[in-house]
Order: C-alpha cells, then sequence, then structure tokens
C-alpha cells in the first residue's frame, strides 16, 4: 500500500464503482478524501452496490452545472490529487439521437474540463497530480454508443494535452483507462448471462476487472513511483485490448 498521509484527494464519481473503489483505497493509504456525487447526501448511498462512503467527506454536486462546480471548487484552497471518475452511457441507441449524444458528452467530456480548470489553482497549490478515467472505448470503436466512444476518445486526447500544457504549473496528468469493470454501468454485460460469457472468452486474464484493480493504477500514477509520466493513459482490461 503507497502511503498517501496527509495529503488531500478529491474523487468526483467516487460514490459508487470505480470511483468508489478508488477513494476508499486513497483512505485506507491515509489521505484525507472527498467526494463528489449525484445524490443529495451520503445516506442516500446506504445498501447501493459498489458504495462504500465510510470515511469519506461526500458533496452533492451536479458535474453538469458549471456555476455548481465553480462554487465547490471555491471552496478548495490546496489539493494534491484529484481524480475525475464521473461518467454515464445510454444504451439501447439513444447516443444516436441528440439528447442521448448531449447528456452522454456533458458528462464524460466537458464536466472533464470543467472540473479540471476550476481546480487548477487548487492543484498547482500542492504540485498535484490529476487522474482522468476513460475508458479502452478511448482506444477503439463501440457498437450503439457513439457519445460514449467519442467522449473517451477526447478525455484521452485531453490527458495528452492538459499533460503537456500543466507540466510547467506543476501538475502531472495521466489517465486509467479501465476495460470491463463490474459496475452499474456495466451490467447490461455482468449481468447478462450469454454477453459476460463472450467478453470473458475475450479477456486472456480470464476474468472482469474490480474497482480495486482500477485503485492500484490510480494510485501508482499519484504516487512518486510515476514522478516522470505524464500524459500518459494506462489501460487496465486484463489483456482485452490485445485480442
Amino acid at each position: 500500500m503507497l502511503d498517501f498521509s496527509g495529503q488531500s484527494v478529491l474523487i468526483v464519481g467516487g460514490s459508487s464503482g470505480i470511483g468508489n473503489g478508488v477513494a476508499q483505497a486513497f483512505r485506507a493509504g491515509g489521505a484525507k478524501v472527498s467526494i463528489w456525487g449525484t445524490r443529495p447526501s451520503a445516506s442516500d448511498y446506504e445498501g447501493v452496490e459498489g458504495s462504500d462512503l465510510s470515511g469519506l467527506d461526500y458533496s452533492q454536486v451536479d458535474v453538469c452545472d458549471r456555476n455548481a462546480i465553480d462554487r465547490a471548487a471555491g471552496a478548495i484552497k490546496a489539493l494534491d490529487v484529484l481524480v475525475l471518475c464521473q461518467g454515464t452511457v445510454r444504451y439501447k441507441r439513444q447516443e444516436f439521437e441528440r439528447e442521448g449524444w448531449d447528456a452522454v458528452m456533458d458528462v464524460n467530456i466537458n464536466s472533464v474540463m470543467d472540473i479540471a480548470s476550476a481546480l487548477k489553482p487548487a492543484l498547482q497549490a500542492r504540485e498535484g497530480k490529476l487522474i482522468i478515467v476513460s475508458s479502452v472505448a478511448g482506444f477503439n470503436a463501440t457498437i450503439g454508443t457513439p457519445a460514449y466512444s467519442a467522449s473517451k476518445h477526447a478525455a484521452v486526447g485531453l490527458t495528452k494535452t492538459l499533460g503537456a500544457a500543466w507540466a510547467t504549473d506543476g501538475i502531472r496528468v495521466n489517465g486509467l483507462a479501465p476495460g470491463l469493470v463490474e459496475t452499474k454501468l456495466t451490467h447490461v454485460t455482468t449481468k447478462n448471462e450469454k454477453r459476460l460469457a463472450g467478453a470473458m472468452r475475450s479477456i486472456p486474464q480470464g476474468r472482469i476487472g474490480t474497482p480495486e484493480d482500477m485503485a492500484g493504477v490510480v494510485m501508482f500514477l499519484a504516487s512518486p513511483l510515476a514522478s516522470y509520466v505524464t500524459g500518459q493513459t494506462i489501460i487496465a482490461d486484463g489483456g482485452l485490448s490485445l485480442q
């Protein structure tokens, strides 16, 4: 376990899934961890699969509302680590329509830039680390979810660009691209026996990933072990993208 004692960490989208696994890993590593989520209070996540908010400082922030972002960011003066893990997807070809397209792009890429920009001064104050969570979908095509794929490609590109642009400000920017991980967004596959079996055949390691698997990569990128890594997105998919 890497030591983050005394560090201030914010996980956007930390209320469930990958983000929650990352939040709890940083907490176990000694950090003071805050998370942003969509529900009114932490108690609204009680009993929700993949949610453990114990020991975390929770705030409700609508990441599609720039004013809400600015208000929340204004209260943060210094930040060691910022992990942007918010994400959504619209199935059943909804993303081919403008409403579905806009909804996904607003969360998956527009809010990423909005939050990163709003919290840049806080990161700069501590020579902080920014980790953008994208997806293996940012490196290939997806069927039926064009906005999801496009937004994740954009997130990979943004990681490169901010990595180059903000390095001289003392901010180290990198990314994580998860493969198939058990979360509420992937239940369309993980809860479907036929789809899951097909997916498993494509993963050389023979298993789906866990939020804890993803947390290990994020913590590495936020640690001194990755001090000379900038603008890179690490794929963590059990070998799925090798097929």
